[in-house]
């Protein structure tokens, strides 16, 4: 997908879901962290926190507590209104989310103690820019080996024709010449079972795993063929492939 198509695809979603996956039932064998614990465990009382690409702001309100202040973005005005939304039914009174691009971060030089950015674009001398020093970035991203047996099945999907780990080496080296001091790397490759037919569709239907997923008849009859060959006792199998990369300035 294009830069244009994935904008326009998560402004469809904002309206209709926002980034919310609560509702999937779903096992989860081999998963070596929560991206947002990982975050508020280097967090202190009076720290500002800029999470790049919140999308709904789901998880960010989860986090409201362990920051004096909190501000999430996206480039999606969809899911800014969806956060927004969702804000208002959470009291959570130290957090904002805008409008704005990560290519151009609108804040002061050295202005937050953490930044975060899960499954989202982001400038690396950017956030170098406006995180103080001594502070951390984290963020976590979608490997290109996610959902392999799916891709394999559709032959096409999400970096499907780059080499896994092509994004993280890129990261990091990103960061290192922009500045940092530290940057640490890790990744797991977690097994997945959905737990039904309908989870499955949720899940292809409201991320870019395939593109354009479900407009022709013959991605119903791939679909099908793929829960046949992967239904376990457990549910319907895939991978869930992710790496984390800790930068300190």
């Amino acid at each position: 997908m294009k830069e244009t198509d994935y904008e326009s695809f998560y402004n469809k979603m904002g309206e209709i879901n926002g980034w919310d996956f609560s509702n999937l039932s779903a096992i989860s064998e081999g998963v070596s962290w929560n991206f947002y614990d990982e975050v508020r465990k280097r967090a202190k009382v009076n720290d500002i926190l800029l999470d790049i690409g919140t999308g709904g702001g789901e998880r960010l309100i989860e986090c409201s507590s362990s920051f004096l202040l909190l501000i999430g973005i996206d480039l999606s005005k969809e899911m800014i209104k969806r956060a927004n939304l969702n804000l208002s039914n959470a009291a959570a009174a130290n957090l904002r989310f805008l409008q704005m691009s990560s290519d151009q971060l609108q804040f002061p030089d050295s202005f937050f103690n953490i930044i975060s950015s899960r499954h989202a674009p982001f400038s690396a001398k950017e956030v170098f820019r406006v995180l103080a020093h001594g502070g951390y970035f984290l963020t976590q991203q979608v490997s290109e080996a996610d959902k392999l047996n799916i891709k394999e099945a559709f032959g096409r999907g999400q970096a499907f024709d780059q080499p896994d780990g092509t994004a993280k080496e890129k990261f990091k080296k990103e960061l290192e010449s922009a500045g940092f001091s530290e940057v640490i790397s890790y990744e797991y490759d977690a097994i997945e079972y959905y737990q039904r037919l309908e989870d499955l569709l949720f899940l292809l239907t409201h991320t870019p795993i395939i593109p354009d997923f479900g407009q022709t008849k013959q991605d119903v009859e791939t679909l099908q063929s793929f829960v046949e060959k992967n239904i376990t006792n457990k549910g319907i199998m895939t991978n869930s492939k992710r790496s984390l990369i800790i930068a300190k300035k």
